[in-house]
């Protein structure tokens, strides 16, 4: 009777278990689904869940498991069962599923929504990446499909496909930090940008160096002879000897001049929008608010400047700026373009009447040459990022400052001439002191 009674229990839930295990969803090989899977009729997983919405939401695959076998002229991807705990710890998450269904167009124009308070130059930065996106395919993908492989691949094709490095950097300089808020936003759980943009692609991008002194001189010499270049020599000069970004040279009022001091006072910048428009900004960093002593002959450029400064019928207002240094044949205040232009056709002149060639010069090449020429001169590293207006003064000594093998010799021989001077100096004094 005992025996009776253990065996029958058992036999009871044994019969109970396999009850249940027959009413469980079974594939076409018999194996247990799992809550929310199945297998459609011709073969197909699904699994079947609510997203954070409360939605309903559907995965597929071929394959239930890893290790099977993926069915003849079926497209491979991974097993529904690689696909669900993703898809569980993105719920536990509260990560959005698919993206919120956002593109990647569509996803920079939200973040560029949000970018209100930037420079017009990057605004026009801006404009320009998203007229590009805007005609390549790219842009059209779904954000969450969107692989950091993928990422690299397409950066890898636009520099194949001739874009250069800075434009790819600027291009990513977007879409990165895009992907970034999509990523707070719990669109996303990584960025797909996230990574050094030099290990991915090659850095083509032309250095902008400073010219040797006496490249300098030559050029200055060549536009101050130059029966049409001349009368921009001034203006080049001031550029070569003061280091000013354009945009701050060319927003330089009778107000901001004073000779009596001879003192520069900066404290803005004048642009020129892509739709024509001009307009006042503050400096790039508030290290740019600063007062340039003039050099006597940064004195006698600007000297000349206003004195043969045109008198305008009406002069132009910008920002609360008026009395501009440089006025266009139409009595609009001349801008970085114009500057940029001179350099560009002088240069070429010269490099046609000439055999031995200058190299690149641009107003921002004048910047890079004014402060390798102070440091070379042994300016104190402090001053010169004052007078260069950088917040940074690792700026200054490792991107404005370019030491070439004739610079090394020269030091070496300066450091040299005043070791041994010293040494000299020492043996008089003994010498004096013995007699």
């Amino acid at each position: 009777m005992i025996y009776c009674l253990y065996i029958v229990p058992r036999l009871f839930f044994m019969r109970k278990g396999a009850w249940n295990m027959s009413e469980k969803r079974r594939d076409q090989r018999n194996r247990i689904l799992r809550n929310g899977e199945s297998q459609r009729k011709d073969g197909r997983y699904v699994f079947k869940y609510r997203d954070i919405n409360g939605q309903p939401q559907f995965v597929y695959s071929w394959r239930l498991e890893p290790t099977d076998r993926l069915p003849a002229g079926k497209r491979d991807g991974p097993a529904l069962r690689e696909l669900e705990p993703k898809i569980i710890r993105d719920l536990e998450d509260k990560i959005s599923p698919r993206g919120g269904d956002m593109t990647v167009i569509e996803l920079v124009q939200k973040y560029l929504r949000t970018k209100t308070g930037v420079r017009a130059s990057t605004r026009a930065g801006y404009k320009t990446v998203l007229n590009y996106l805007e005609k390549d395919s790219f842009s059209g993908i779904r954000i969450d499909r969107v692989k950091q492989s993928d990422a690299k691949v397409w950066l890898i094709d636009l520099q194949k496909g001739g874009k250069s490095y800075s434009s790819i950097h600027s291009i990513r300089g977007v879409l990165r930090p895009a992907f970034q808020m999509a990523v707070d936003d719990d669109l996303l759980r990584k960025n797909p940008f996230d990574f050094e943009l030099a290990s991915v692609i090659v850095d083509d991008s032309v250095t902008r160096e400073a010219i040797s002194r006496k490249d300098e001189r030559i050029f200055l010499d060549f536009i101050r002879n130059d029966k049409h270049y001349s009368e921009y020599y001034d203006g080049m000069c001031i550029l070569f000897k003061t280091g000013l970004r354009i945009s701050e040279f060319a927003g330089l009022t009778l107000n901001d001049v004073d000779l009596r001091a001879r003192v520069i006072h900066v404290d803005h910048q004048l642009q020129r929008t892509t739709q024509m428009e001009y307009i006042i900004e503050d400096p790039k960093t508030e290290s740019g608010i600063r007062d340039i002593p003039m050099t006597d002959e940064v004195y006698d450029c600007f000297s000349r400047i206003i004195a043969g400064r045109p008198k305008p019928k009406i002069e132009p207002f910008v920002g609360g700026k008026t009395g501009f240094l440089f006025l266009d044949k139409n009595g609009k205040p001349k801008v970085a373009l114009h500057w940029e232009k001179y350099f560009h056709y002088a240069l070429e002149k010269y490099n046609r009447t000439y055999k031995v060639q200058l190299p690149k010069i641009t107003p921002h090449v004048c910047r890079h040459t004014f402060c390798s020429n102070m440091e070379k001169s042994g300016m104190n590293p402090k001053t010169l990022q004052y007078l260069m207006g950088h917040s940074d003064i690792s700026i200054t000594m490792n991107t404005y400052t370019h030491i070439k093998f004739e610079d090394a010799c020269d030091e070496v021989v300066r450091v040299c001439s005043e070791q041994l001077a010293a040494k000299n100096h020492i043996q008089r004094v003994r010498m004096q002191a013995i007699g």
